[in-house]
């Protein structure tokens, strides 16, 4: 029970310090704010920061769902998943901070470490269990938490006036949005998570509504890649639908 105690603290802890970072001010500024400072193309409209609460629902289930279920673990897997967990909380907390008082080298370090922090996470569960009271939430996070350190990187690089080798600001927009698939299609390939494959449609769509049509190389791509994985959702699917009527036949 202390271990169900200790996350469900740590994660109302993010969610409280969230809502006053996004909706009232912290250091005197909103988190939006300071993100809009810089003409930042890979970054999503203001709407899609509705996943956030999705995420935390799905969150508060699981772990409604792993007190009920923790008998069936050992207990040093129960230790290192609260462990994970409440580190990734930590690191969050840690990262709206330092955001917030313009430390912005050690968001990005932060912002790594819990990309890594949930990755480490995310394959303490079986490689094919997508269920929403499973990995699913976790899913989702790994996915958001892969763009915004993508966007955190960018934000750090332009304050430093970083040249980009020669390349356009839209064309390096263009390749993080490639290798974002890929990582992406990796997980779907490998692991069949659609539910993090979405995460990165609904993120490409708010790019390309975000760029719009000041910035159509960026948005036709955005959307191109958003065409790409669902492409692959249906095929991936089909696939598994397949073979299973192959093994029962």
């Amino acid at each position: 029970m202390s271990r169900i105690l200790l996350m469900t603290l740590s994660l109302c802890t993010v969610i409280l310090l969230n809502i006053k970072a996004s909706f009232y001010s912290l250091n005197g500024h909103t988190t939006g704010e300071i993100t809009n400072r810089l003409p930042l193309l890979f970054l999503p409209a203001d709407y899609v920061l509705i996943i956030c609460w999705l995420l935390y629902i799905t969150i508060f289930f699981w772990i409604f769902n792993f007190n009920k279920t923790r008998h069936e673990m050992s207990s040093a897997h129960r230790n290192r998943v609260t462990f994970l967990f409440v580190i990734s909380c930590l690191l969050h907390i840690a990262w709206i901070f330092l955001w917030h008082f313009g430390l912005f080298t050690g968001t990005v370090i932060t912002k790594i470490g819990l990309l890594v922090t949930l990755l480490t996470f995310y394959f303490t569960f079986p490689k094919r269990d997508n269920r929403m009271l499973g990995r699913a939430p976790f899913s989702l996070l790994t996915g958001w938490i892969f763009i915004t350190t993508i966007s955190n990187i960018s934000y750090l690089l332009m304050i430093h006036g970083w040249s980009g080798f020669g390349l356009s600001d839209p064309l390096w927009a263009v390749i993080l949005l490639t290798a974002s698939t890929a990582f992406a299609l990796h997980f779907m390939y490998h692991y069949k998570d659609y539910v993090m494959n979405l995460v990165f449609v609904w993120a490409f769509i708010g790019i390309a509504v975000r760029n719009g049509t000041e910035e159509l190389f960026i948005s036709a791509a955005a959307i191109f890649l958003s065409a790409v994985i669902v492409t692959c959702i249906f095929l991936f699917s089909g696939k598994r639908t397949d073979t299973k009527k192959g093994v029962g036949a």
